[in-house]
């Protein structure tokens, strides 16, 4: 009985097993695309390749046929949907397409229910997530990375402003979001956005409506996002307009390049319409493969179609499904399907929504899809986590006469490269590079991208109707017109602009007072001017909505307040050193002179006496060589040359002091309480400002000082009454205008430094590429003198005694010298270790001798001198003391040569037995030599 039973379980695990492994003898494929257009024509030729191709390899699905049916939609999205809706009756696993994104929208939610994969390589609308259609897979580069490889191109040429001209629909419009987000990256932006009817049904007239928009507008550089047939119409009637003569950039995404590649031979009129224009190519790299399609191309299109990327993309998404199904079926699943649990209720009639099925293995099948790792015609076949496709790269091209050039290639990885991406450098700044460019026009210079609007206006500029230093901008008398040092600037910077500048000057104030410059910088960001050419400070809260050029004048705010002059005093001579200095000249003039003391005293009797009259030596020769007046010599090398050293340093101290007395006592020296805007800032006194000045709102905001305390003045009378009357115990203002008002007021002066750094510039709107360009003439001016000569015709006068920046006191201070003073200090120490050193050998030598002298005293009976002096040791100083004798040494040496000579001749005549033993003691300058006859030898004791 167990063995009936066991043998049961076996034959039905078998008979399960081998229904489990069995295969389907048909895999159903379903397409939808419009055969008509460039790409739906390409890839129907593509796909039905594709399916030969898998059918007659027995490598795959290992005998079960692979059928691809091809719905066409003819650019209607109704017989899109019904498309769909048939495949999915129909058991099919699988759908290549929809064509356009807005198909893929609606119908990526059928399959999600009914767990059917899409596959578009057409359908690249950048928001068709994965999260909310997780069942729908873009097997070609969405529009994101096409929009992010136009926006490195537009930042490579420099271009601040696009144009996007695009056709509205999902993908188109969505494409011009993303566009939008990477220029924004990149601090530029699109300027306006053209929006055409979806295509292809455009017209004409719509066309050139739009386009007559743009014609008017200020950016040249055009962005085309639409597909082939509202393309060319565009490009068609833009020629007409005259919109691909020189200065226009035109840039096609990825419409053009199918166009060239699959319309052969372009009509001459699209060739004419289209030459200068760039557009780009989704990249494949070079193959064994490819080139072996390329060659059976013509052939399976019977030379009805030329062959571009997307006839690639569609022949590898076929293979992704046939490599998934197979693998599908080798993991053990079956191709089965169920009723959809909310469909029955929907059955009969025309539409018979109840046989809608739910493929079962469609969600291990999309897992297979999701994890494809091969090589296909257009290279690597693999998806990233986010289910875009591994390296995602377009070629860049140009449209010339003859055809087109290839100028670059750009991938996500190297960004802009003239080397395939296979090749390319990782991305960096540097190695951005593209070929040169034919541009519309036949050009090969780069279009600055903008032009002043063709509207019949001029720039409207606003100028500050100033009632105060007029010599910086001023209203010519009864008229509108405007003068001055500001506006001499603008006019110099516009003649040196490679294009005309169409402007007109208006004048902003009421004439009376001065106007608010904030509120004449807000006027450019709202659109009243186009912009603003005064004195205008750059500071950081108008950066924020408007662009400055770069300043042509430095300026910053300081502070001006009364002085007066200092009574001439008694002291006055005392003021040139400070304090320390006078301290440490006086002390150096005593320790010269008692080292030239030490250095003169055993050598030089001017430096010898009583010590009350050394006293006075030491003290008399110091400061008499500050008038070189000293009367003693100078007898030893050492003391000369620290002489030598000392009045050098008195030569240039002297001078010194004379030219800073003499200043002192010529310039008038001014003095105030306020010494900068710290003490201006701690005191409770009022400050003055000018009207219109953004010193008030620094002095509120930054400063926090009390709005009470600020008094504003209305021109340089006023700034010179109340500083009189004290009114105000000084003024903040910007550098340029006082440096003008204290030109004409010399009993006020600059109080500190600077203690803001900005400069005056010229205002544009945001963003606009006139600032730029007005920059680069001011540099220009600056660097080829002509901003100076306009500062002199202008602001050139003669300024006050009073004009210097910080009146502190101008004394000679400790560290202008301290270098001297050290180099005569070396030279002293290093002068008496060498006396002290010399004179303590020589004491060395001296200290054995007695103190005594006597002459030679011969005794025939050997006995020695009538006494001996006891011998005295002098102490170190008391021999530095004496005065050395220099011929005393010589003469010593000479009579004791003398009287051995004579005690020798004196011996040889006596007559002295030989057996008797004498001797003779003779004392020569305090030494004794004694004779001895046995040997005839002198010593010496």
């Amino acid at each position: 009985m167990n063995l009936v039973c066991l043998l049961a379980i076996l034959i039905i695990c078998i008979g399960r097993s081998t229904e489990g492994a069995s295969r389907p003898a048909v895999v159903n494929i379903g397409a939808l695309f419009a055969v008509s257009t460039i790409n739906g024509g390409v890839s129907k030729i593509a796909i039905k390749a594709a399916e030969e191709d898998v059918n007659a390899d027995p490598s795959i699905l290992n005998g079960t046929k692979f059928s691809v049916s091809i719905h066409d939609s003819n650019y209607s999205g109704f017989l899109g949907i019904i498309g769909a809706l048939k495949y999915m009756e129909s058991d099919t696993v699988a759908i290549i397409g929809p064509q356009t994104s807005v198909m893929a929208h609606i119908i990526s939610h059928l399959a999600n229910e009914l767990h059917v994969p899409l596959l578009s390589f057409t359908a690249l609308d950048p928001t068709l997530s994965s999260l909310q259609y997780p069942y729908f897979l873009q097997t070609a580069p969405n529009d994101e990375f096409q929009m992010n490889a136009i926006g490195d191109m537009v930042s490579y040429f420099g271009w601040k402003e696009v144009v996007a001209l695009f056709t509205d629909d999902d993908q188109s419009r969505n494409g011009v979001t993303a566009l939008g987000d990477k220029l924004a990256e990149k601090m530029h932006k699109i300027s306006y956005k053209a929006v055409l009817p979806p295509d292809p049904t455009a017209t004409r007239d719509q066309v050139k409506n739009e386009l007559l928009k743009i014609q008017i507008m200020e950016s040249r550089v055009i962005v085309l996002h639409t597909f082939s047939r509202t393309g060319l119409l565009v490009f068609d009637v833009a020629k007409e307009l005259g919109m691909m003569e020189s200065g226009y950039v035109w840039i096609a995404t990825a419409w053009l390049s199918t166009v060239l590649d699959s319309t052969s031979p372009l009509s001459q009129k699209t060739k004419d319409s289209i030459e200068g224009a760039l557009t780009l190519r989704p990249h494949t790299p070079d193959s064994k493969r490819k080139r072996a399609f390329i060659s059976r191309w013509k052939k399976l299109s019977n030379g009805t179609r030329g062959l571009n990327p997307y006839a690639l993309y569609a022949y590898d998404t076929v293979w992704i499904i046939a490599h998934a199904v197979n693998l599908l079926l080798d993991q053990g699943g079956t191709i089965s399907f169920s009723k959809h649990a909310s469909t029955p209720g929907y059955g009969g009639g025309i539409m018979n929504l109840s046989a809608l099925s739910v493929f079962n293995g469609g969600k291990q099948l999309l897992e297979n899809i999701l994890q494809t790792n091969t090589t296909g015609l257009t290279g690597p076949l693999a998806f990233h986590s986010d289910r875009s496709l591994v390296n995602p790269s377009y070629d860049i091209i140009n449209i010339i006469e003859n055809g087109y050039q290839q100028i670059g290639y750009w991938s996500n990885n190297s960004g802009l490269s003239v080397v395939p991406p296979e090749t390319a450098p990782n991305r960096s700044s540097s190695n951005q590079h593209l070929a040169a460019v034919v541009w519309p026009g036949g050009t090969t210079n780069k279009p600055r991208g903008w032009v002043f609007p063709n509207n019949g206006k001029k720039l409207i500029i606003g100028v500050p109707d100033r009632v105060s230093y007029r010599d910086f901008l001023s209203r010519q008398n009864g008229t509108d017109i405007a003068k001055g040092y500001c506006i001499d600037i603008f006019l110099a910077a516009i003649k040196l602009l490679p294009y005309a500048v169409p402007h007109r000057f208006e004048l902003f104030g009421d004439g009376h007072k001065n106007p608010s410059y904030n509120e004449l910088v807000s006027n450019i960001a709202s659109g009243k001017f186009d912009a603003a050419v005064g004195d205008i400070a750059i500071v950081a809260n108008r950066t924020k909505i408007v662009d400055f050029t770069q300043p042509y004048i430095e300026s910053g705010l300081v502070v001006v307040a009364p002085v007066r002059g200092s009574d001439a005093r008694a002291w006055a001579f005392l003021k040139p050193f400070s304090p320390l200095m006078w301290g440490l000249t006086a002390a150096f003039f005593l320790i010269v002179g008692s080292v030239l003391w030490v250095l003169e005293h055993r050598l030089n009797d001017d430096f010898r006496g009583p010590p009350r009259k050394q006293i006075g030596t030491i003290l008399w020769f110091s400061f008499s060589t500050m008038f070189f007046s000293h009367r003693e010599n100078t007898v030893s090398l050492l003391g000369r040359m620290v002489l030598i050293i000392w009045l050098f340093i008195i030569l240039i101290i002297n001078s010194s002091y004379t030219a800073s007395l003499t200043s002192m006592l010529t310039v008038q020296q001014l003095s105030s309480p306020i010494t900068g805007i710290d003490t201006l800032i701690s005191s409770i006194e009022p400050i003055g400002f000018q009207v219109g000045s953004f010193a008030e709102n620094y002095l509120i905001e930054e400063l926090n000082i009390p709005k009470s305390r600020l008094i504003p003045l209305g021109s340089p009378e006023e700034y010179a009454n109340a500083l009189k009357e004290r009114t105000v115990a000084a003024v903040v203002d910007e550098r340029p205008y006082i440096e003008l008002f204290l030109s004409d007021n010399c009993m006020f002066s600059i109080r500190g430094p600077e203690f803001t750094k900005s400069g005056w510039g010229f205002a544009f709107p945001r963003d606009s590429p006139l600032a730029i360009d007005m920059s680069t003439a001011i540099l220009t001016l600056s660097e080829n003198g002509e901003l100076e000569q306009i500062h002199d015709k202008w602001l050139s006068k003669k300024a006050c005694a009073s004009q210097t920046s910080d009146l502190e006191s101008n004394q000679l201070q400790l560290q202008s010298f301290w270098g001297l003073f050290l180099i005569v200090g070396t030279a002293c120490f290093i002068a008496l270790v060498i006396h002290f050193s010399l004179a303590f050998r020589q004491y060395l030598r001296r200290s054995p001798e007695d103190d005594h002298h006597s002459d030679l005293e011969p005794s025939g009976h050997g006995s020695t001198s009538s006494g001996t002096t006891a011998t005295r040791r002098l102490t170190f100083l008391s021999f530095i003391d004496e005065k050395k004798d220099q011929s005393k040494d010589n003469k010593s040496k000479r009579k004791r040569e003398e009287i051995m000579r004579k005690s020798s001749n004196w011996h040889e005549k006596e007559d002295v037995p030989r057996n008797v033993s004498t001797s003779k003691r003779v004392q020569v300058n305090k030494s004794e030599i004694l004779h001895t006859s046995d040997n005839g030898t002198w010593l010496t004791r």
